[in-house]
């Protein structure tokens, strides 16, 4: 398994802006996998700003959903694999399995989010690239007014901590500003 950094923040803290930078600093090949999809004209230009600002040099993958066996079964041929983000791969995979938004299955939602994840952290631990994830942080704020929100929260937290746990880096961002998070060693992560 190579590296791994994962970096949280909040919405437009800096995570994918400082994801890049780290990207560049390896003078390797570069794979961008991208889980947004474009659904409205507002997530379309979100996406054209963050295409602009990668380098020609990187090639992007565009995959909403399975991102772990998708990689499991075509390995990428990279030094650097950057995957932002997995906030959005989280919420597209909980879409798909709740599309009743107002009555959600929380167990198939559940079930389908472990799954997405037990798959991406396979494809990390037997890939030889350095690993950078970003990912929300929607933890700290107010507990969401509806049930398909609160289990959404719940999930993204609960799939920060199982990244963390293989992560050699973890960066909290900050109105742009990285700080590196460490676990105390006598507690360990969680």
């Amino acid at each position: 398994m190579g590296k791994l950094t994962l970096i949280l923040g909040g919405a437009r803290s800096g995570k994918s802006t400082y994801a890049e930078k780290l990207a560049v600093r390896n003078s390797g090949r570069v794979a961008y996998i991208a889980t947004a999809q474009a659904l409205d004209a507002e997530m379309q230009a979100r996406i054209a700003i963050h295409r602009q600002k990668r380098p020609d040099s990187w090639k992007t993958y565009e995959i909403p959903i399975g991102v772990g066996r998708v990689l499991l079964d075509n390995p990428l041929q990279a030094e650097v694999i950057l995957l932002d983000c997995l906030t959005l791969l989280v919420a597209n995979r909980l879409l798909e399995a709740a599309p009743d938004v107002d009555q959600p299955d929380e167990a198939v939602a559940t079930a389908k989010v472990e799954s997405e994840i037990d798959e991406l952290l396979m494809a990390i631990r037997s890939s030889p690239a350095e690993w950078i994830v970003v990912s929300n942080e929607v933890g700290l704020g107010l507990v969401p007014p509806y049930p398909l929100g609160r289990i959404y929260r719940d999930l993204l937290g609960w799939a920060n901590q199982r990244v963390v746990s293989v992560a050699g880096k973890v960066v909290f961002m900050i109105a742009g500003i990285p700080m590196r998070l460490e676990a105390d060693p006598d507690q360990g992560v969680v």
